[in-house]
């Protein structure tokens, strides 16, 4: 059954979605309402606030019930602090994963970072290992995964090379297999760890969009340009297509977003900063993004990858159906400045479109 579209229904090809079904669209599908934490950081106490969101949605030992080892994927985007997830939010998800008793590493692929594909306003897309290798070293550096990674002793997995695998994606909206870093097929749960910002494309990006730093560059290129390219092929709105793969290819049982400081208007990387001083976490992926989302301001219906993912059957529908646990929603909402969305074709002249 495809749910009854949403009015800007003319985003989602449905001869596309329909091949889907429920089956392989029911990913996060459940009768019990998801619950979602939303919880403020007082005193700038990152640490106290992940741990109390992560037990207002049943605690560590509950949430990772069953799960012996974890990948935790952060927003690296690039190199600067200001467009990334802080080292203080993944910290603190490690230490409670580790006080559980569980295997923990870090794991990212990182768009672009200055002096290797990207030179000053041009980003360049590359499959080439010998500059992707001390690219994704050089992000993991400069913002402090490398220090927290060895101060925790946890590995540092470079998701853009090394021991690779094709994974199946039953009717895939863009792939029917994608290729992934084989840690991501050995781990038991996957844990993205986004930084609340807007996106020219994708309208928000969050624990969802964030799993496109998944995708290797030395298969896909680096800043994804080759890929989004493949997918506006298709008709991808908003990128929702490659970003559904993705999560369906997956085990995306957690996601814990970074809102102490978010970012508004031109994101992902040249918005305006806000401090929101807040940890949002959920078990469901969706449900999360939903409930995230609406705190900045936005329906459902204005998020390609929502409106795709509902129709393919995935649960909730809309945040009525979440349970939310902390902080009131209505306590916490700040309407952001919204993007100017552009579909992926108007930007591809300029973006990743020259090759390294």
């Amino acid at each position: 059954m495809i749910h009854k579209p949403f009015t800007r229904r003319e985003f989602i090809k449905t001869s596309a979605v329909a091949t889907l079904g429920l089956a392989s669209g029911s990913l996060f599908s459940s009768d019990e309402k998801p619950v979602v934490s939303i919880v403020k950081i007082e005193n700038d106490q990152i640490e106290y606030a992940v741990e109390k969101a992560i037990d207002l949605i049943g605690g560590i030992q509950t949430v990772t019930k069953g799960r012996n080892s974890i990948m935790l994927k952060p927003n690296l985007v690039g190199e600067s602090p200001t467009f990334t997830t802080k080292p203080a939010v993944v910290n603190a998800l490690a230490k409670m994963m580790k006080s559980a008793g569980k295997e923990v590493v870090i794991g990212e692929g990182s768009a672009a970072a200055e002096g290797f594909n990207a030179k000053g306003i041009t980003n360049y897309r590359t499959r080439r290992q010998d500059i992707l290798d001390p690219m994704q070293q050089y992000v993991f550096d400069t913002l402090g995964y490398t220090e927290l990674a060895e101060s925790l002793n946890i590995p540092l997995i470079n998701l853009h090379s090394g021991d690779l695998v094709d994974v199946d994606v039953p009717n895939g909206l863009l792939y029917d297999r994608i290729t992934l870093h084989k840690s991501l097929t050995e781990v038991d749960m996957l844990c993205s760890v986004p930084m609340m910002k807007t996106h020219t494309l994708a309208t928000v990006t969050l624990g969802m969009k964030n799993l496109i730093g998944l995708y290797p560059g030395t298969v896909y290129y680096s800043v994804r340009s080759w890929l989004h390219d493949r997918a506006a092929e298709k008709e991808s709105p908003g990128v929702a297509f490659e970003i559904l793969d993705m999560v369906r290819a997956n085990k995306l049982d957690l996601v814990v977003v970074d809102g102490s400081m978010a970012m508004e208007g031109t994101g992902p990387t040249a918005g305006t900063l806000v401090k929101m001083d807040l940890i949002i976490a959920g078990t469901n992926p969706l449900a999360t993004d939903l409930i995230t989302a609406n705190i900045m301001g936005f329906e459902p219906d204005e998020v390609p990858t929502f409106i795709c993912a509902i129709q393919l059957g995935m649960t909730p529908t809309g945040i009525d159906g979440i349970e939310v646990r902390g902080e009131p929603i209505e306590n916490v909402r700040r309407p952001f400045v919204k993007p100017i969305v552009f579909p992926w074709n108007n930007v591809s002249p300029f973006w990743g479109n020259q090759e390294l």
